[in-house]
């Protein structure tokens, strides 16, 4: 799974010293690794956005960011023809 950039984010920041660098909501002590937590760990949106007072844009702006890196690259080739394997390189 590749690595996220997340100084594209617009949502979120990192600075050294506020919470030890970690990727924050911008303007709160709020990590971002936070959400993907608690979602994992069965809480809703709404019930994340009642635990820890943050908005519904700040977790949409997360999500779709994770979201649209995780796209395949819309610049790469399209492959034709019969696929390869190892014994035809």
């Amino acid at each position: 799974m590749p690595v996220l950039d997340w100084s594209q984010c617009p949502a979120v920041e990192s600075i050294p010293g506020k919470v030890s660098g970690a990727w924050v909501f911008k303007d709160t002590r709020m990590p971002v690794a936070t959400v993907f937590e608690n979602l994992e760990a069965g809480l809703t949106v709404d019930e994340v956005i009642e635990e820890f007072s943050v908005t519904r844009e700040q977790i949409n702006a997360v999500l779709d960011f994770a979201a649209k890196s995780l796209q395949a690259p819309s610049s790469m080739p399209k492959r034709t023809g019969s696929p390869l394997d190892a014994h035809s390189l």
